[in-house]
């Protein structure tokens, strides 16, 4: 299942460029109690200012919720996965304003578009557009999580810079 994964160099660290471009947050500033606690995991959030999503590195997509596409779980060769998650509560849009360029399975590069999303359309049916990117708790390969680099409440663009860094196993 996992042949592309055989005679890999091992990485000690993976920096995870921003798939979005827009305003860095930190966690805490993510309207939803299960991200701002960490209890999904750790990472950062970002005020999108352009609808698209990117592959933050070169892998797969681990999971797309194929009828909301909302979210996308991206996995690098090491096994580190990273969840971008656009909005917040925005699963009950059932794919409204959602547009998928891939499905669970595929093989990305960073920064290949994975996914649209109007911004508008989720602001005016009430939702957050603030956006979750964060490495889910439980993963075998990761050890931590280093959200230090990027200066808070700074302007991130997709694809041009780290927005944290994963400490492998």
């Amino acid at each position: 299942m996992f042949q592309w994964l055989k005679g890999k160099k091992k990485l000690e660290q993976l920096e995870v460029m921003s798939p979005i471009t827009g305003k860095l947050l930190s966690l805490k500033a993510i309207p939803d109690p299960a991200f701002a606690q960490g209890h999904m995991g750790q990472g950062v959030g970002i005020e999108p200012t352009e609808g698209k999503v990117y592959a933050p590195f070169d892998g797969r997509v681990a999971h797309l919720m194929e009828k909301s596409k909302h979210a996308v779980i991206v996995e690098h060769e090491s096994g580190a996965q990273v969840l971008i998650h656009v909005g917040v509560d925005t699963v009950a849009l059932k794919g409204n304003g959602f547009t998928a360029h891939v499905q669970s399975g595929d093989s990305i590069t960073a920064g290949q578009l994975l996914l649209e999303f109007d911004i508008q359309a989720i602001q005016a049916a009430g939702y957050s557009v603030v956006s979750p990117v964060i490495v889910p708790d439980g993963l075998d390969s990761v050890e931590s999580v280093d959200t230090g680099q990027v200066e808070l409440d700074s302007k991130v663009t997709a694809n041009t810079g780290g927005i944290f860094t994963v400490h492998l196993r």
